[in-house]
C-alpha cells in the first residue's frame, strides 16, 4: 500500500486535508471521491512523513473497550427513536475516553449541520477508527439500518477484543518467566559469581575448565554489561525503525509466518480476521470488491494483507473470490474451499460466518498449544543455565577442599 496526502473539496463545499492509503494513484482518487467531489492536490508521502502528519500531543490511540461500548450505545439509542444528531451528542457527553470524545463532539457538530454520519466519522476519526467502522456506518445510512449496523459492529469488536485478550493472557506468563529468567541470570553473572571467584582465587586452587568458563563469562558480563544493554536497545530501535518501512514490514511479516509455532498462530489469526471482517462487511450489504478491500486492511500480518488487497483487482476482472484466494496462496485451504462453496451456493455470508467461528476456535487451540510448548522449553533452558552454574561452583569447591 502507498500513502498519499491530499487536499480536496468535500461534498458540502468545504476544503479538507487528509492522508489515505491506496494501491496506486487511481485507487487513491477513487477512495477520496467517496467523500469529496473534487481532488485539488495529491502527493505520495513516506512512512516517516505519515508519522509526523498523524502525530498529536499525547498521541491518539483507540481504546477498543470504550469503542465497543460506544457501538452498543449507538445501537440502543438509535433503535429507541432518538435522532442521529442527538444520539451522537448524548454519547459524546457520556464518553470518558478523550480521543473518542474529541471525535464524537466534532461529528455531533457536523451531523447537526446536516452532514452524513459516515462522512464525518471518516474525516474526523480516520487516524484511529478502523476502516470497517466507517464503511459499515455508511452502508447502514444507505440502507436505513444504522442501528443494526452498530449492533453488528458491537458483536464483532467485542468478539475481537475477547479473542485478543485471551491471546495476550495466554502469552503473558511465558513472557514474564522469560524476563525474570534473563534478569536473574544477569544478577548471578554480575553479582553472585564474582564473590565465589574471589574466594577461589584466595586459596590458589587450580580451577577446572568449567569453572574457568563460568568466571570468563561472568567477567565479560561485568565488564561489558552497559555496552550489551546499549547494543540490545539500539538493535530494538533499529528494528522498529526498519519495521516501519515498506521493505521492513514485508520482511518481518514473511519471517513471522516462517517461525516455528508462531507462524501457525499468525496464519490462523489472519484467517480469523479475514473471515470475521468479511462476514461483517457482507452483513452490511457492501459489494464484494469493497468488502475484500476493507478486509485486507484489518489483517495484522502485512504480507497477507497486501496479497488480499491485490485480489480486488482480480474480482473487478470477473474472477471468483475462491479462485483468487487459492491463487494467492496466503489463506488456509479450508477457508478457500468454503468461500468457493459459499459463492456457488449463494450463501456466502452464512458460510464465511461458519468459517469464522471455526478459525476462532482453531486460533485459541493453537495459542494454548504454543504456550504448552513454550513453558517447558523456557524451564529446560533455565535448568541448563542453573545446572551449569551449580556444577561449575561445586567442582571448584571440591578442588578447593583438596588443596586445604
Amino acid at each position: 500500500m502507498v500513502t498519499y496526502q491530499y487536499k480536496a473539496i468535500s461534498k458540502n463545499g468545504e476544503q479538507v486535508n487528509g492522508v489515505i492509503e491506496a494501491y496506486n494513484e487511481l485507487d487513491a482518487v477513487d477512495r477520496i471521491k467517496q467523500t469529496c467531489d473534487v481532488v485539488l492536490k495529491m502527493k505520495q508521502v513516506s512512512d516517516d512523513q505519515v508519522g509526523l502528519l498523524n502525530r498529536e500531543v499525547g498521541g491518539d490511540r483507540l481504546n477498543v473497550k470504550a469503542f465497543t461500548v460506544m457501538c452498543s450505545q449507538f445501537a440502543i439509542i438509535i433503535k429507541s427513536g432518538v435522532p442521529i444528531a442527538r444520539a451522537v451528542r448524548l454519547i459524546a457527553d457520556k464518553t470518558t475516553d478523550k480521543p473518542l470524545k474529541k471525535i464524537l463532539n466534532s461529528v455531533a457538530s457536523d451531523v447537526e449541520a446536516g452532514r452524513g454520519l459516515a462522512a464525518s466519522f471518516e474525516e474526523r476519526g480516520s487516524k484511529i477508527l478502523p476502516p470497517t467502522f466507517v464503511e459499515t456506518v455508511r452502508a447502514g445510512e444507505e440502507s436505513g439500518t444504522v442501528d443494526r449496523s452498530f449492533e453488528s459492529m458491537q458483536v464483532h469488536y467485542e468478539k475481537e477484543t475477547k479473542l485478543a485478550q485471551k491471546i495476550r493472557g495466554a502469552l503473558a506468563y511465558p513472557a514474564f518467566v522469560l524476563v525474570i529468567a534473563v534478569v536473574v541470570v544477569i544478577i548471578l553473572m554480575v553479582r553472585v559469581v564474582p564473590v565465589f571467584t574471589d574466594i577461589f582465587a584466595s586459596y590458589g586452587a587450580d580451577l577446572p575448565g568449567i569453572t574457568k568458563a563460568l568466571i570468563a563469562i561472568s567477567n565479560f558480563f561485568r565488564k561489558y554489561i552497559l555496552i550489551i544493554l546499549a547494543v540490545v536497545a539500539a538493535l530494538i530501535l533499529i528494528g522498529k525503525i526498519y519495521g516501519n518501512t515498506e521493505e521492513g514490514r514485508m520482511k518481518f511479516a514473511k519471517l513471522e509466518l516462517k517461525l516455528p509455532m508462531f507462524g501457525n498462530v499468525a496464519e490462523l489469526r489472519a484467517a480469523s480476521q479475514f473471515a470475521n471482517t468479511l462476514t461483517m462487511m457482507l452483513e452490511a450489504g457492501l459489494p464484494l470488491t469493497r468488502c475484500v478491500s476493507i478486509t485486507s486492511k484489518v489483517i495484522s500480518n502485512y504480507h497477507i494483507s497486501q496479497e488480499i488487497g491485490k485480489i480486488t483487482g482480480k474480482l473487478e476482472e470477473g474472477q471468483s473470490l475462491g479462485a483468487s484466494l487459492r491463487a494467492s496462496g496466503v489463506m488456509p485451504d479450508i477457508l478457500t474451499d468454503m468461500v468457493a462453496v459459499g459463492e456457488e451456493t449463494g450463501e456466502m455470508e452464512s458460510t464465511v460466518g461458519t468459517v469464522a467461528k471455526y478459525y476462532d476456535s482453531e486460533l485459541e487451540v493453537a495459542v494454548q498449544s504454543l504456550v504448552a510448548k513454550l513453558e517447558p522449553a523456557i524451564l529446560i533452558v533455565l535448568a541448563v543455565i542453573a545446572g551449569f552454574i551449580v556444577i561449575a561452583m561445586y567442582v571448584a569447591m571440591f578442588e578447593m577442599y583438596a588443596v586445604m
